[in-house]
């Protein structure tokens, strides 16, 4: 029986609070860069309130108030062919838009998103969905469900790297490997798996390292080139990271006060990947932890519900969807602080993106749902 109650309030009070210092941030990190290039300083949040904000407050609401989660079970293949179709486009000149090097900007008219954000909550939807059936079959049968489910990660990983974006890839895999885990398979495929990213991931870094000259065709491979010697070619690829760390020490304890940064200007990507340093420097160390510790209590809180959800569906979507946020938060915050490579993951919530924006609101509004409605 359904035990219907109100929303989880210290869940719904985390995800309004990130929003709303999200756009504050947004204006003051992006003011001098409206100003220069659209003689307008509030151009990037109109942008960020117009396209992003007024769709997520939508979806957040509807998802939130006016829907059950459970019928996401019914659409959630239409949702994940939806999404894999608007992958497929990108690919193609004519639809297609590119972003420095990568390609992943897709064109319908006068409307410009990002498929690969929506691909994330289409794909842990369908995920949920699929390890919540009744068939047993899919959680312990190597050939009826570990073998299947490696197909479709495996063919939308491939469609991700063709567009370059082999960020979205490893946490599009990373996050359905642990929605399989708390699903029940078996504990032996995870091992073998999360085995092989490890060996992988150990032979690309020795790789990078012991063959240093011969990565600078691959953006990618540079990254982690910048990540393992961050003080060479202080003038090229490690400029961003080098000028984030300078960025975060200036800001001290307590940051030098709500828009009055003085090193953005110098700082690529400040509305987006770089974020965080902006944080930093105007909030100090205490307002960068507090940042941080917000997006921890997000995950555990979410964690928490999840453990409290008998529904199997609403457990995974909770676990699937804060694994998301988590990890693309820890990503971010790590490649500014110089934890983890740079890889231009934006700040949930916080960084410059209408699609990443409108797509986190309707998670929080699902998982919200799933507050009201677990049993």
């Amino acid at each position: 029986m359904i035990r219907r109650q109100r929303i989880d309030i210290l869940l719904f009070l985390t995800f309004i609070l990130l929003t709303v210092f999200g756009l504050a941030m947004l204006g003051s990190a992006s003011s001098d860069l409206g100003q220069e290039r659209f003689d307008d300083p509030y151009y990037y949040l109109k942008h960020q309130l117009l396209y992003g904000f007024s769709i997520g407050i939508v979806g957040f609401v509807v998802c939130a108030w006016f829907l059950n989660y459970k019928h996401f079970r019914k659409i959630a293949f239409f949702l994940l062919l939806l999404s894999i179709i608007t992958l497929i486009l990108v690919l193609l000149p004519s639809f297609g838009m590119s972003s420095g090097v990568a390609q992943r900007w897709l064109t319908l008219g006068p409307i410009t998103f990002q498929p690969s954000e929506f691909l994330k909550l289409a794909f842990i939807i369908y995920i949920a969905a699929w390890l919540s059936s009744s068939s047993l079959a899919r959680t312990t049968s190597f050939s009826e469900g570990f073998f299947p489910f490696l197909l479709i990660v495996g063919f939308v990983a491939f469609l991700l790297l063709e567009q370059s974006s082999t960020s979205a890839t490893l946490m599009i895999t990373a996050i359905t490997l642990a929605m399989y885990f708390v699903g029940g398979v078996k504990r032996a495929y995870i091992f073998y798996i999360f085995g092989a990213i490890l060996v992988a991931a150990t032979l690309l870094f020795g790789f990078v390292y012991l063959n240093k000259g011969s990565v600078a065709d691959d953006y990618r491979l540079r990254r982690i080139q910048t990540f393992l010697e961050p003080h060479k070619d202080l003038s090229g690829d490690a400029y961003q990271v080098n000028q984030a760390l300078t960025v975060i020490g200036s800001g001290g304890l307590t940051g030098v006060g709500y828009g009055e940064s003085l090193s953005k200007r110098y700082l690529p990507e400040r509305i987006g990947d770089s974020i965080f340093a902006i944080i930093a420097e105007e909030w100090g160390f205490i307002g960068s932890v507090f940042v941080t510790l917000m997006f921890l209590f997000l995950v555990l809180r979410s964690f928490i519900l999840a453990r409290n959800t008998n529904d199997r569906f609403g457990k995974l979507l909770l676990v699937g969807f804060a694994s998301l946020i988590g990890l693309q938060a820890f990503i971010h915050i790590g490649g500014n602080a110089g934890l983890v490579p740079l890889t231009g993951v934006p700040l949930p919530f916080i960084s410059y993106g209408g699609t990443a924006l409108a797509v986190f609101m309707t998670m929080a509004g699902i998982m919200l749902n799933i507050s009201r409605n677990r049993g």
